[in-house]
C-alpha cells in the first residue's frame, strides 16, 4: 500500500515499489502492465532494415575491400 500526503492529490498510476507493475487507486481494477519488448540484437536490427539481397551486395563488397587490402600488403587486424 502507498500512502500519499493529505495535501496531494493522488496520481491515477504509480510504478508499484515491491513489484514494479503499474499500480493505481483501484486495486480491483489495476492498470495494465507495459508490455516488455525483448532484447534485439544487432543483427536482428540489420535483417529489418536489409533485405537477403542487399546483405550479400554488402557483405561482397566488404570482402572485395578486404582482398584488395591484403593485396597491397596492408595490416589488417
Amino acid at each position: 500500500m502507498v500512502t500519499f500526503a493529505l495535501e496531494a492529490v493522488a496520481p491515477e498510476s504509480w510504478d508499484c515499489p515491491r513489484c514494479g507493475l503499474p499500480a493505481g487507486l483501484d486495486a480491483e481494477n489495476a492498470p495494465p502492465a507495459v508490455k516488455i519488448e525483448p532484447y534485439k540484437t544487432h543483427l536482428a536490427y540489420v535483417k529489418e532494415r536489409r533485405s537477403e539481397d542487399e546483405a550479400k551486395d554488402i557483405l561482397e563488397e566488404a570482402l572485395q575491400l578486404l582482398r584488395s587490402r591484403r593485396k597491397s600488403g596492408d595490416i589488417i587486424f
